[in-house]
C-alpha cells in the first residue's frame, strides 16, 4: 500500500525544514513527497531546494491560499493513501509504518486519524489534544479531529471533490464530513503528529472566523441532500456543537464576553454539549471578574508538565 504526503507552504521558513525532515526521516518514507509552495519571500525556497533530492517534486507560485496549494499536491498524487502537513507542523517517526498498517488490516475504512501534540514556536510541548473514536454525527457536531494526524484513501478524497477552496479555516473539517459519508473512520489511540501555534498561525490570529465558517458549514449541512436526515436527528446536538466551537476559538482570541455568550447560547440548546467545556466557561468567568491570573498560571503549570517533552 503507497502513500503520497503533500506539505503547503507560505513565508514558514522559520519552521519548514523541521517539517520536512519529520517527513523524509521518517521509519517508513512515503512514495511521494510534494511541497507546494505559494510564492514565499522568505528563505522558504532555499531550504525546499536544500532537500529536493528527497521530495517527488515542488513548485513555488502564487496560489489562492492554503485548499488550492493542498489540491494542487493531492491532484498529482498517485498513492492510495494521502495526508497533508502544513509547514509548520511535524510527523513523528512511526508515524506513517502505524497508519499504513491500520489501512492495511482494515479495507473498509476510508479516513485514519489519531492524537496531536500542541508545540510552541520553539517546539515545546504545551498541549496533547487526545481524541476518541467519532462517527459521523459526532463530527456534523463539531467534534474537532486534529488535522495533522489525519490520513485518508486517494478514492475517497476524489469522490468528496477534493478539498473546498472557498473554506480558509475549516477546510479540513468539512473534507472530514464529505470523506466519513463514504465509510467508517478509524482513531489510532497515540500521537501521531505534532500542530504548532505561533503568533501568525491562524489558529491564534484568526480566532474570530472560525466560528463563522462553523455555521456556514451548519447551513451547507441542513440543506444538503445527504446530510439533512441525519442533521434532523442529531440537530441539537449540531447547533450546540456550533456555538460551543465557536465559544472556544473566541477565547482563545481573548474575546471574553462573546466567548461567555456563545457558550450561554450552547447551553440553551443543549447543555450536554456545552458543559463539556465547563473549566473553559469557568476560566472564562473568572476572567470576567478580574481574576486573568487564574488561566495563565493553569498554562505555566501545564507546561511545565511536558517541559521535557520538547521535540528536538
Amino acid at each position: 500500500m503507497s502513500i503520497s504526503i503533500v506539505t503547503p507552504s507560505f513565508n514558514q521558513g522559520a519552521f519548514l525544514e523541521q517539517t520536512i525532515r519529520s517527513v523524509i526521516t521518517s521509519t517508513t518514507l512515503p512514495d511521494e513527497y510534494f511541497v507546494i509552495d505559494g510564492g514565499s519571500t522568505d528563505q522558504s525556497v532555499s531550504i525546499i531546494e536544500k532537500y529536493q533530492d528527497k521530495i517527488s517534486a515542488w513548485v513555488s507560485e502564487k496560489d489562492t491560499g492554503q485548499a488550492n496549494a493542498i489540491n494542487k499536491g493531492m491532484k498529482i498524487a498517485a498513492s492510495e493513501l494521502v495526508g497533508w502537513l502544513n509547514s509548520d507542523d511535524v510527523y513523528l517517526p512511526h508515524t506513517l509504518e502505524r497508519v499504513l498498517k491500520v489501512f492495511e488490516e482494515n479495507p473498509d475504512v476510508v479516513l485514519v486519524y489519531g492524537d496531536v501534540l500542541s508545540i510552541d514556536e520553539r517546539g515545546d510541548t504545551i498541549n496533547i489534544q487526545r481524541f476518541k473514536q467519532y462517527e459521523l454525527a459526532d463530527l456534523m457536531a463539531f467534534n474537532i479531529i486534529s488535522q495533522p494526524a489525519v490520513f485518508f484513501r486517494r478514492k475517497a478524497l476524489a469522490k468528496a471533490g477534493y478539498l473546498d477552496e472557498q473554506y480558509h479555516y475549516l477546510l479540513d473539517h468539512i473534507l472530514w464530513l464529505k470523506i466519513a459519508l463514504q465509510g467508517k473512520i478509524y482513531y489510532i489511540p497515540q500521537v501521531l503528529a505534532a500542530a504548532r501555534y505561533h503568533p501568525q498561525a491562524k489558529n491564534v490570529a484568526h480566532t474570530s472566523e472560525f466560528g463563522k465558517e462553523a455555521f456556514h458549514i451548519v447551513d451547507w449541512m441542513k440543506d444538503s441532500t445527504e446530510y439533512k436526515n441525519l442533521f434532523a436527528q442529531n440537530k441539537k446536538a449540531i447547533l450546540s456543537g456550533a456555538h460551543r466551537f465557536n465559544a472556544y476559538y473566541l477565547l482563545e482570541g481573548n474575546n471574553v464576553i462573546q466567548a461567555l455568550n456563545a457558550y450561554w447560547e450552547a447551553i440553551i440548546i443543549d447543555p450536554s454539549v456545552a458543559l463539556k467545556e465547563i473549566r473553559r466557561i469557568g476560566f472564562a468567568i473568572l476572567s470576567l471578574l478580574g481574576f486573568h491570573s487564574i488561566k495563565n498560571l493553569y498554562k505555566k503549570i501545564r507546561r511545565k508538565k511536558f517541559h521535557d517533552n520538547k521535540l528536538n
